[in-house]
């Protein structure tokens, strides 16, 4: 399952999650969210993961990244097309 790394506070992460909602991609059955604020163990998962500590960040099974429009292309390339 895709994990979608975000801070609650993140304008970006906002931006994926409700471009996933248009696409008609279910929270817990296509992606999970995982909290990733600061001191949390999701920002760690990303800094171990990626190298920064950046959010929105997905993470697919070996395939990660960071970026709200490059995520939201995965999704819809994943999920859409």
């Amino acid at each position: 399952m895709v994990e979608l790394y975000i801070a609650s506070t993140c304008p970006f992460c906002i931006k994926v999650i409700r471009a996933a909602e248009e696409m008609g991609l279910t929270e817990g059955k296509d992606y999970q969210i995982v909290d990733a604020a600061h001191g949390t163990p999701g920002r760690k998962k990303v800094v171990d993961t990626g190298g920064k500590s950046m959010v929105p960040f997905l993470l697919d099974g070996g395939s990660w990244m960071y970026e709200s429009d490059d995520i939201i292309d995965y999704l819809r390339d994943k999920f859409v097309n």
